[in-house]
């Protein structure tokens, strides 16, 4: 039968659509329609302008034609005063917030492509003046525009694909698996997130691993080593397989040399300090892996620094790798 999927773009810098124009394929477009994706609008992709939009949104609404899936990127702005009318559908005359509740009640899934969407995100940073909110969450309470009581037709709450931006393949893979009806709740993860990437770490797979293993710290931009424990790295925290499904096959922040902010989770972007910056008390970052208790990471720590290789320490502080590996006969069969 295939997934009619209509895309609306909100509050937000459009990220999420240029992030996955860098799908990992030679052909977007056949990427989705031959695993039974079909793509009634998208509003960079599609040819239809002027008054076919609004005609294909109320042959939706009226299931002239079946919305599988509606997807939003971007915040919902609900300001001035709740009336939705910082931003109005071109064109309709309509808030694009009451197109959102509109369409939402006739579609079978509801995705958040994208922080923003999800839960408010960059839109809603600090004193949030156009009332920006997330479609099923207010940054990490539940609500946001939809309720959180708010069902698709299928049964599953809001599918929140969140990050900043989101991964190609975190889209089309929930895609294609709502293309296949392979996605049920429990492939959710609690905040609604696919558990397809959101079950893993940014920490896994990175490629500063052994850094951190031994607490060998960059203390600068260009330095090798770990930077959670100076420069504001998250990645033992944040939810997201950005190390091991790589961005455009090869790179990821932490790869780039730059720490990971959580992109992809609630309040990320009010951190309350520079992202570059690990708050920290009585010397002990404040931010540790979200599954290990603080006096057994402060033993390790005093631990690994002890037992510190020369060549980890030399080169965490350096832009380069100052000593390799001894090489030597090492008996192995």
């Amino acid at each position: 039968m295939g997934l009619n999927v209509l895309w609306l773009q909100a509050g937000g810098c459009g990220g999420c659509s240029m992030s996955l124009l860098c799908a990992d394929t030679p052909d977007f477009g056949a990427l989705l329609r031959n695993n039974g994706v079909e793509l009634l609008w998208h509003p960079a992709l599609s040819l239809d302008e002027g008054p076919g939009l609004p005609r294909l949104l109320e042959d939706c609404l009226s299931r002239r034609i079946r919305l599988d899936a509606l997807c939003i990127e971007g915040a919902m702005l609900r300001g001035p005063n709740g009336s939705g009318r910082f931003h109005v559908l071109a064109g309709t005359g309509m808030p694009m917030i009451e197109w959102v509740r509109r369409l939402s009640s006739v579609a079978r899934h509801v995705l958040a492509v994208g922080s923003c969407a999800a839960w408010g995100g960059v839109t809603a940073t600090g004193s949030n003046a156009t009332e920006a909110c997330g479609l099923q969450w207010d940054d990490d309470r539940p609500g946001g525009l939809l309720g959180a009581g708010f069902r698709g037709l299928d049964g599953l709450p809001v599918i929140n694909v969140a990050g900043c931006p989101t991964h190609p393949g975190w889209v089309t893979d929930t895609l294609m698996a709502l293309a296949a009806g392979d996605l049920v709740q429990d492939d959710l993860d609690p905040l609604g997130r696919p558990r397809c990437y959101a079950d893993r770490l940014v920490h896994h797979g990175c490629t500063r691993n052994e850094y951190y293993e031994y607490k060998a710290s960059a203390v600068k931009p260009s330095d090798l080593g770990c930077t959670m424990e100076n420069m504001g790295c998250k990645g033992t925290q944040a939810h997201a397989d950005c190390n091991t499904r790589l961005w455009n096959g090869e790179g990821s922040c932490t790869r780039a040399g730059f720490a990971c902010i959580s992109c992809t989770e609630p309040g990320f972007q009010n951190p309350g300090h520079g992202f570059h910056v690990t708050p920290k008390l009585a010397g002990i970052p404040i931010g540790l892996p979200t599954d290990m208790p603080k006096a057994w990471f402060v033993a390790l720590a005093s631990l690994s620094k002890s037992a510190t290789p020369k060549r980890v320490k030399k080169n965490a502080g350096s832009d380069h790798v100052v000593l390799p590996p001894v090489s030597r006969k090492t008996g192995l069969r």
